[in-house]
């Protein structure tokens, strides 16, 4: 997800899988690709302890992201500091949220892989085509 919380990449994998094992195929499957950044900016990687591995650590490298994993605990007496700072994580549950507002979704009836993410997709595609600005109103013109 990027900043907005609009999602750039989805793989599909069973409940019982770790996420920091599929980061490779997320940052990989990455759908929207992005100018290389200046010297001075780098892309950034916003996770959980999940994701303190050091195979985690040689894919973000290979993939250029410097990543940002902070405990709980710290992340509490951070906001407990600045009332004013938001959790980092909090975009990634806004996006889940509106994933779950798409009920064909929200549990899944779909055998096929195949059709649950063709069904993923659509629903992505839909949350970022909210998420663009628009200047007129596409349904009256």
């Amino acid at each position: 997800m990027d900043g907005r919380g609009v999602p750039l990449s989805l793989i599909v994998t069973g409940a019982n899988v770790n996420d920091g094992k599929r980061l490779d195929e997320v940052l990989g499957a990455i759908r929207v690709k992005r100018e290389s950044p200046p010297t001075r900016r780098h892309k950034h990687l916003c996770a959980d302890a999940g994701y303190r591995s050091a195979d985690n650590a040689r894919t973000n490298d290979k993939h250029g992201y410097i990543p940002h994993v902070v405990d709980r605990r710290r992340e509490a007496d951070i906001k407990r500091r600045d009332p004013k700072k938001k959790a980092r994580r909090w975009v990634v549950e806004v996006c889940h949220s509106w994933f779950n507002r798409f009920r064909k979704l929200l549990v899944r009836y779909e055998k096929l892989e195949r059709s649950f993410l063709a069904l993923n997709h659509l629903a992505a595609a839909i949350i970022a085509f909210r998420k663009v600005p628009l200047k007129v109103n596409i349904i009256y013109g």
